[in-house]
């Protein structure tokens, strides 16, 4: 008896050190409760709707028809798949029918197993005299009385790019339709800083799926931190030049460099206000990196911060322009702090590691930013993407043993995520659901960094 109990006692201490490491690691995974209120706040938290969209019908002999709208199809397959509202039906489940239009349409074979579908998209797609014509339409298959929910008709000049963009609108229209009111994201862009074969950092900017990637800058040097106006007419980005890092600005609109005032130092981290009238950024102009506002044009400078140690990073709450998320190493390892836009009510977030790179949801609720947790409190790990709910403080992790994830930004309808990941093929964009799932690399070749989600 003796002699078990001491095996027992002497057992006890890895017992309890086992039990405290299980709750402890426990205790950092997202529990179903956590991700509801992510759902929730990110517009995923409804029951998707079955969706089928058809291939459209082939509506001329033209030969670059059938070519052209195998573009089309596979594009609005996909932007309806990655929109986070349905669920789709595999094209294995759909029927063998291409119905061009209402008075083709079979609704009972689109409800019927295996499809099973609530809605389906089908249309006609045609080239002539060197135009698209597409005409599309949504049914609710379980309403024989009424129903057609849209009906569109698009046209533009024949050519793969445009076959594209046909997609983009018609499943923008129908995301907007049946996914709650809130504008779909297929026709919004993806700014980006790539490394060009001289060894330069350019600006680049791609479709939101990662189609169409082209450079926008070409200035032979290293940019970085792009950031996108509200109105999508100008780029803001941090360049270096013979006097150090500056901010500088690009017109979409006019296809140039055109004047931004950048007050001095070493200058970076642009980030617009959502109404398009201030940025703010970091700036060293009088010695220490600190958090500036200023007008659209570089003038009315105003310092917002004055502590000791580096502030860097600043972004605007795009709901109320009213608050700053920055980055702090004020107290040593960078933070997460938010602040009223006039520097007051300085409030710290994150509570240990090393967290940068915040990026605030469209609805004001959340802040998505990069955390590596090992080097503080809590479960060790490597540096992965998270989000905050502001008013709780309540977190969880979106990202997992994938290499480390930096810089995420939002999308416009807040239920998608960009980010770049550097792993075993170099640093790619990639892009998940604001809950963490769904994660789809956009870049392949090259080193790709730092993207950031246009407006609208």
């Amino acid at each position: 008896m003796n002699g078990k109990f001491l095996k027992l006692k002497s057992s006890f201490p890895t017992l309890v050190a086992f039990i405290f490491l299980l709750i402890l690691s426990l205790s950092a995974l997202p529990s179903a409760s956590a991700q509801d209120w992510v759902r929730t706040g990110t517009n995923l938290g409804v029951q998707r709707i079955r969706l089928a969209a058809a291939d459209f019908k082939l509506a001329s002999s033209d030969p670059q028809t059938a070519t052209l709208k195998a573009v089309f199809d596979s594009v609005l397959f996909n932007d309806l798949k990655n929109s986070g509202v349905f669920d789709m039906v595999a094209k294995s489940m759909a029927p063998e029918q291409s119905p061009g239009g209402p008075q083709e349409i079979n609704l009972s074979a689109w409800s019927a197993a295996p499809a099973n579908a609530q809605m389906v998209a089908f249309g006609s797609f045609a080239v002539n005299g060197g135009r698209i014509t597409v005409q599309g339409f949504v049914f609710d298959t379980r309403n024989a009385q009424t129903p057609q929910i849209l009906g569109k008709q698009y046209s533009d000049t024949a050519g793969q790019e445009n076959a594209r963009q046909i997609a983009h609108r018609f499943a923008d229209e129908i995301i907007l339709q049946l996914g709650g009111g809130i504008n779909g994201i297929c026709e919004t862009h993806i700014y980006y800083v790539a490394r060009t074969g001289e060894g330069n950092k350019e600006i680049w900017v791609m479709d939101y799926d990662g189609e169409d990637a082209h450079p926008v800058t070409h200035l032979g040097t290293i940019t970085l931190s792009p950031r996108v106006s509200p109105d999508n007419s100008r780029v803001a980005f941090s360049s270096l030049g013979k006097n150090g890092w500056s901010i500088r600005m690009y017109s979409l609109v006019l296809g140039r460099m055109v004047n931004f005032r950048s007050p001095g130092g070493t200058t970076l981290s642009p980030a617009w206000s959502s109404d398009g009238a201030k940025l703010a950024f970091s700036s060293s102009v009088t010695g220490d990196p600190e958090i500036y506002t200023s007008d659209a044009s570089g003038g009315a400078l105003h310092r917002i911060t004055a502590f000791r140690g580096p502030d860097v990073s600043p972004v605007w709450n795009p709901k109320s322009n009213a608050q700053i998320a920055w980055v702090s190493g004020r107290t040593g390892l960078p933070q997460i702090y938010i602040m009223d836009s006039d520097g007051a009510n300085v409030q710290r977030l994150t509570d240990g590691g090393y967290a940068t790179s915040p990026s605030w949801s469209p609805n004001g609720q959340f802040l998505a930013f990069a955390w590596n947790r090992k080097y503080g409190p809590g479960a060790p790990g490597g540096q992965d993407i998270y989000i905050m709910d502001i008013a709780s403080k309540r977190w969880i992790q979106l990202t997992h043993d994938t290499g480390a994830n930096d810089f995420p930004s939002w999308s416009p309808d807040g239920r998608h995520i960009v980010f770049q990941r550097e792993g075993e093929g170099g640093t790619q964009i990639w892009s998940m659901l604001a809950d963490g799932t769904e994660q789809q690399q956009l870049t392949h070749r090259g080193s790709n960094s730092m993207p950031n989600w246009s407006w609208k």
